[in-house]
């Protein structure tokens, strides 16, 4: 047998170990996912251990048994998940480019303006089904009761020199616009018949469960975490891509191999 037939049987083989507990993973989740935060991630799960499954025992098969026409689809599907990973990477790149906080004078925190962020992100927050989703998420995932927990023994000079991210700048404390004054990280004194030229100061309240959940600035701040994480996904998936490549260059001279032995036999 030709050594790329046994690297692609090798690799597969290890691909397809790989895909079992993702697979588990995303049939536990369904089962015993409590919030719509994990329910979110049981398909994705489900599909990716499928196709892994899928895909490794096309190679594996069609890699060490020499089945041609298996290698074939593992070839395709290979390549199509080249290009979608390719498409990706560039996609995440562009709509990740622009946005950034905002620094401001004597504070250690920044500030996130929602029209920083590019278009596209900006309309995915804006959709009010999306956009709850998401809330839920940040209030189950207990956000601001952290938050509040954390600094509430700070003074005022104290808290506004600590450096908080972009989730908690955003969504559990009010903006530094409306210049309210600091009773704890959550509870702030709005002073009476206040006009603001940003339109958060009015969404902001003191309730635990509401605070600035749905002002622009949240859904700021979640684009700055978000646009941080894709910019680490993408290097995650330059990587990938090349391991991806080397492993399809693997597979098709398997394939040439395959397809070699057939016309000596015939």
């Amino acid at each position: 047998m030709k050594i790329s037939n046994n690297l692609i049987g090798i690799l597969n083989f290890l691909t397809l170990i790989l895909s079992i507990p993702i697979l588990l993973t995303g049939i536990w989740l369904h089962k015993q996912a409590t919030s719509e935060c994990e329910r979110f991630l049981e398909k994705p799960i489900i599909i990716l251990g499928v196709f892994l499954l899928i895909v490794s025992l096309m190679g594996f098969i069609g890699g060490c048994c020499r089945v041609t026409w298996l290698l074939w689809f593992y070839l395709f599907f290979m390549f199509l998940l080249i290009v979608v990973l390719f498409v990706f990477t560039i996609f995440a790149f562009v709509v990740t480019n622009k946005g950034a906080g905002e620094s401001l004078s004597n504070k250690g925190y920044k500030e996130y303006r929602l029209g920083d962020y590019s278009n596209w992100l900006q309309k995915r927050v804006n959709d009010n089904g999306n956009w709850n989703r998401i809330k839920s998420c940040l209030q189950s995932g207990k956000l601001c009761i952290d938050f509040h927990s954390q600094f509430l023994n700070d003074t005022a000079d104290k808290f506004y020199l600590q450096h908080l991210n972009a989730l908690q700048s955003g969504c559990c404390k009010p903006s530094n616009d409306c210049g309210f004054t600091y009773q704890n990280p959550t509870n702030w004194t709005m002073p009476a018949g206040g006009t603001y030229t940003n339109p958060d100061c009015d969404t902001w309240t003191n309730d635990p469960k509401v605070l600035c959940f749905n002002c622009k600035s949240c859904k700021a701040g979640l684009l700055d975490n978000l646009k941080t994480n894709w910019k680490k996904v993408v290097v995650v998936n330059i990587i990938f891509l090349i391991f991806l490549i080397i492993v399809y260059s693997i597979g098709c001279c398997a394939f040439r191999n395959n397809r070699r032995d057939g016309w000596k036999r015939y």
